[in-house]
């Protein structure tokens, strides 16, 4: 397949693409399915009800999507004919569990909601032989975490201490035993990719146990943020950065679908060096932009949590020219603005805000010369 201008590609290939996003209800899935539209795509969406009140699908919803399908991923029997009722050409697999924590109290729903929920939407396809990309997004948590200094790569061993982190790797090699045992062997069926991305924040995520949401709670009620883990370090990027990749991606894919197989069909999406920061040091941060107080809240007895969590970026920067463009600096005050302009100042269009905060991280790439913001 002939290779097109990368600028003129990531502007103009969702234009009129009829794009499936599972779990759009979600912080992640809402801000992927309004990226989507702005650049043009008929967004359909298959999730639950959002999982939180409040959320970011309630401010999107009614400028985003072409049509919504309330399913569980659990469920084939309903999600197979959904999945085919959309006709999709690119479809983001988001739908899951999320939540390490919840992981401890729900461990049987958590992995069948990441693993059995995954397999479903790949069964989907493959039965009704669509031939259109598919891009599974699981986690930075999938892998054998050894607690050390070294970031992790796409072809280090996949594992979990807590069932959240273990259905993630699971969900990663039942993915790859559909992708060889029937998309590469039919050539009706479209390319698949997993992608794997650090701890993710942004404007509109209200999960419980997520160090943001803790801090906007906090903040809005006067009160000092408790901080469970201060020392524990990860690899924090913004959601707008993951998301450029898995949509530059997911181009690339339709560009030349047999680089999925040739690349190894997975790749990791995280921040840059200076995005290796404690919890601790996000509180700090985020308090620069919304002034209060948090506290050590650390528990002995809590859930096992990692310590020490960095992702390698190379693959991606090598062979997609993807790299992150906000430092972590910039990625907390945006986030951070986020929420003050809707809780604080009571800005009434956080649409017109998350939109603009899309254009000026896509600015910044342009001006970087990132491969899928390049100039046409």
């Amino acid at each position: 397949m002939r290779r097109e201008n990368s600028g003129e590609m990531f502007s103009s290939f969702f234009k009129e693409k009829r794009v499936l996003v599972t779990g759009h209800t979600g912080f992640k899935g809402a801000w992927l399915s309004l990226w989507l539209r702005h650049l043009g795509a008929k967004v359909f969406g298959i999730s639950l009800p959002p999982p939180t009140a409040p959320n970011l699908h309630e401010l999107i919803n009614n400028h985003v999507f072409t049509r919504e399908i309330t399913c569980d991923t659990r469920d084939l029997e309903r999600l197979a004919p959904a999945i085919l009722a959309t006709d999709p050409e690119v479809i983001f697999h988001l739908a899951g569990q999320a939540i390490s924590r919840r992981s401890y109290q729900e461990p049987l729903e958590t992995f069948q909601t990441n693993v059995n929920g995954t397999l479903n939407v790949l069964e989907s396809v493959r039965r009704a032989r669509l031939n259109c990309v598919v891009i599974v997004i699981t986690s930075d948590k999938c892998y054998e975490n050894r607690e050390w200094e070294f970031a992790y790569r796409e072809n280090d061993a996949l594992g979990g201490h807590d069932v959240y982190s273990m259905s993630k790797a699971a969900a990663e090699l039942a993915t790859q035993a559909w992708k060889k045992s029937f998309f590469l062997t039919d050539p009706k069926l479209g390319p698949v990719a997993t992608v794997r991305a650090g701890n993710v924040i942004g404007g509109g995520d209200y999960a419980p146990d997520r160090i943001v949401p803790d801090c906007v709670r906090a903040l809005i009620r006067g009160e000092a943020i408790q901080v469970r883990n201060p020392s524990a370090t990860r690899p924090w990027q913004h959601v707008l950065a993951c998301l450029s990749g898995y949509l530059w991606l997911a181009v690339r894919l339709h560009q030349e679908p047999n680089i999925s197989a040739s690349w190894g069909g997975t790749f990791n999406f995280g921040p840059d060096g200076s995005g290796r920061q404690t919890v601790g040091t996000l509180v700090q941060e985020f308090l620069k932009s919304w002034p209060g107080k948090w506290i050590d809240a650390s528990d002995p007895k809590a859930p096992h949590e990692a310590k020490l969590l960095s992702l390698s970026i190379e693959k991606a920067g090598a062979l997609l020219g993807w790299y992150p463009c906000w430092t972590f600096a910039q990625t907390v005050q945006q986030t951070a603005a986020w929420y003050y302009q809707r809780h604080v100042a009571g800005d009434p269009n956080i649409l017109q805000l998350s939109i603009r905060q899309i254009e000026d991280y896509s600015e910044v790439a342009r001006a970087k010369s990132l491969a899928w913001a390049a100039s046409a």
